[in-house]
């Protein structure tokens, strides 16, 4: 068996270019084929093409990709047209190659307090590091893999805790900015450490900062909680099965709503990051980093063409409206026209609709 591949590829050299451009190639490979022989086909019809021989990552379609990563498996997941970047565009200097002088800058706000074997696990998460959604808005931001780090170093009985706290959260973008989002292609789920990191790092609000936070996490909870709020009343929306509809589920599951509006006959609008987080979880720690989060979300859906946003998460709902206007202010545009309804409250009208 083998794959076709339409790939649109990064090109930027910092010595000739002004700007990065992209170019389209046409791939053809074997089942067994991975990630870097991709980059070796593509450098075979165009000499320009650069990418590093060794810690070779890569962005395929906005996920870190690592080297020996089985072609078979981007096409089952990302489908065969692919876009290849390198793992931070901005720091690019030769097509994929990079200037990764930040990975080890990171390491010395925790190299007083780390052992060889600190250094050789940190060394470890060189992908994830380069996959930390929150230096997609902030490029100051110290990354994940450094909190990972640290949260290791802690719960193995660091006698320098403290040290480590104030490591990660005194730098300008740490800690308290990080709402983690796996961007790994092979995902790794580091929420747990964070959190965790977070209420070590407060412990005056330890408890409640704990709970709120593992809440978001448990079902169990969830319902509890659910239990106790008034029940909301039902929200219609004037001739919704017109309207050009988008669902944000953030990390939930979007298919069945996807397909309950095509069952519907209404039009789906998709956009690239209806499944990011929205802020939530950092808006009291950072305000304006979690509304220009959830502006972005909110600007990716009406761009689109969405008159209509379906919204999973009540919480999230409930911080759209409540802040609507300071999200236009501060990603710097009006969002007119979009309304907002819960996935509840949406299900309940168009199964009222007659067909």
């Amino acid at each position: 068996m083998s794959y076709t591949l339409e790939i649109r590829a990064f090109f930027f050299n910092a010595k000739t270019d002004y700007l990065p451009y992209y170019k389209n190639f046409t791939i053809r490979v074997n089942e067994d084929a991975t990630a870097k022989d991709l980059l070796v086909k593509i450098q075979e019809e165009n000499e320009n093409f650069s990418f590093p021989k060794q810690k070779l990552i890569m962005k395929i379609n906005g996920l870190v990709v690592e080297a020996k990563q089985p072609v078979s498996a981007l096409v089952e997941r990302l489908g065969t047209s692919l876009q290849i970047d390198p793992a931070n565009s901005y720091r690019s200097n030769d097509g994929l190659k990079i200037n990764d002088s930040d990975f080890m800058e990171s390491f010395e706000l925790l190299a007083p307090y780390a052992s060889e074997s600190d250094l050789t696990y940190y060394k470890t998460l060189y992908a994830l590091h380069y996959a930390s959604e929150t230096e997609n808005f902030n490029r100051e931001y110290i990354g994940d893999a450094v909190l990972v780090l640290a949260h290791k170093m802690i719960t193995e009985g660091s006698e320098h805790k403290e040290a480590i706290l104030e490591a990660i959260t005194s730098v300008n973008s740490g800690l308290f900015d990080c709402e983690y989002e796996n961007n790994l292609f092979n995902a790794q789920d580091h929420t747990a450490a964070i959190n965790e990191l977070k209420a070590m790092a407060k412990p005056e609000e330890g408890p409640s900062l704990c709970a709120r936070l593992i809440a978001r996490f448990s079902k169990k909870e969830e319902k509890e909680i659910e239990a106790a709020v008034p029940e909301r009343a039902v929200e219609t929306i004037e001739n919704l099965e017109e309207k050009q509809v988008a669902h944000y589920h953030g990390p939930a599951s979007h298919d069945t709503m996807h397909k309950l509006i095509a069952e519907k006959g209404m039009k789906g609008v998709h956009f690239s990051r209806s499944g990011k987080l929205a802020g939530l979880g950092i808006l009291e720690e950072n305000r304006d980093l979690a509304l220009q989060k959830a502006g972005v979300i909110l600007l990716d859906a009406y761009d689109r063409g969405a008159e209509v946003l379906i919204v999973e998460d009540l919480d999230i709902l409930d911080m759209f409206r409540k802040h609507y206007a300071a999200i236009e202010k501060i990603v710097g545009r009006k969002i007119k026209g979009l309304e907002l309804i819960s996935a509840n409250d949406f299900v309940l009208q168009v199964n009222s609709i007659a067909a």
